[in-house]
């Protein structure tokens, strides 16, 4: 898990050449008609979390998660979703680990050039829970309800595939560090692997915004965007093939738009902007793929890597805010 510092039918008939050229294309224009925000339904979100809770504590690397990215792909595929397994194998302080990333696009059937198309969005979550030897974690709020919205999204998002065809979702293994916190070497495994991925493509076929999900489910919601990232040391700098003023740009862009999509929804009193730093699947998707991303996160929750991190501690309606202002900032912001 992160710490906060201060310091420190779709649209798959385009033609191959429209596809994977550099041109600027519209996506879906918003129709309010149309839009598909206000069908996410938190119940169903609660549900779902409910249902990967029974599988028990699911680090990395566990029995468990194996079977969560089994339930998770059942899930998605039964929604028209494709998915793939993005898998690698890391040294960690507790030995080698086979980490397991899900990939999520909608289309009819998988192909060949499904995985590259360029897409709008990448929405994300992690989805491993912090492994404890003395104490039993099913993290609930911490990956449960990110987890959940992305579930419900993806229902959502089914009903109208003109929008769903420019997301992907991902849910990143190995973002919980081995160790008390998450450090160059320990955590954030995932994200930074599929970052690294994605900066092996063209420009023109990585996502052009990010949206990550975590902890956005505590009864008191209170979401923090977190767009400041962790500054990059000079050799980083120097290495890196990403143009961070204009990432920073962007990304304060989608700040902006996310908290309008939240006043358009009746939610605006729930969603500020972190004036810290937080280490999260995020930073990696900026700084190493060079994709603006943003971090909706409710830091302040009592029970964070406690055993008392349980169902019981989120609402249903946290949940359909998060999603509801999600999908409207995807559906009426991100695809222009």
């Amino acid at each position: 898990m992160r710490i906060p510092v201060r310091q420190f039918a779709v649209a798959f008939s385009l033609a191959a050449a429209v596809l994977f050229s550099g041109c600027e294309r519209s996506g879906p224009p918003f129709d309010e008609t149309k839009a598909v925000w206000k069908n996410f339904d938190g119940e169903k979100a609660l549900a779902a979390i409910a249902e990967i809770l029974e599988l028990g504590p699911r680090p990395s690397g566990s029995e468990a998660i194996e079977q969560s990215r089994v339930h998770l792909i059942e899930k998605l595929q039964a929604l028209g979703w494709q998915v793939q397994r993005q898998s690698f194998k890391k040294k960690t302080s507790i030995g080698e680990i086979e980490f397991v990333n899900l990939r999520a696009r909608f289309a009819p059937e998988d192909s060949e050039h499904l995985w590259v198309r360029p897409i709008r969005v990448v929405l994300c979550s992690h989805y491993d829970t912090k492994l404890y030897r003395d104490l039993v974690f099913v993290g609930a709020d911490d990956p449960g309800s990110s987890m959940g919205v992305l579930i419900e999204a993806a229902r959502v998002l089914a009903s109208r595939p003109e929008v769903a065809a420019e997301v992907e979702l991902a849910f990143f293994d190995g973002e919980e560090a081995f160790g008390p916190n998450i450090t160059p070497t320990d955590g954030l495994f995932g994200s930074t692997y599929y970052a690294g991925q994605m900066l092996s493509l063209k420009p023109a076929q990585r996502p052009r915004h990010g949206i990550l999900l975590d902890m956005v489910g505590d009864k008191d919601l209170k979401i923090g965007i977190a767009s400041k990232l962790p500054p990059l040391n000079l050799r980083e700098l120097k290495e890196a093939d990403v143009d961070y003023q204009d990432i920073e740009l962007r990304r304060e862009a989608l700040t902006r738009q996310c908290l309008e999509a939240a006043k358009d929804a009746g939610h605006r009193g729930h969603f500020g902007v972190s004036s810290s730093y937080i280490t999260d699947d995020h930073v990696p998707l900026n700084q190493v793929a060079g994709i603006p991303t943003i971090d909706l996160i409710d830091f302040d929750y009592d029970y964070w890597h406690t055993p008392s991190d349980t169902l019981d501690k989120l609402s249903a309606e946290s949940l359909q805010i998060t999603g509801q202002t999600t999908l409207l900032l995807i559906e009426k912001y991100l695809m222009e």
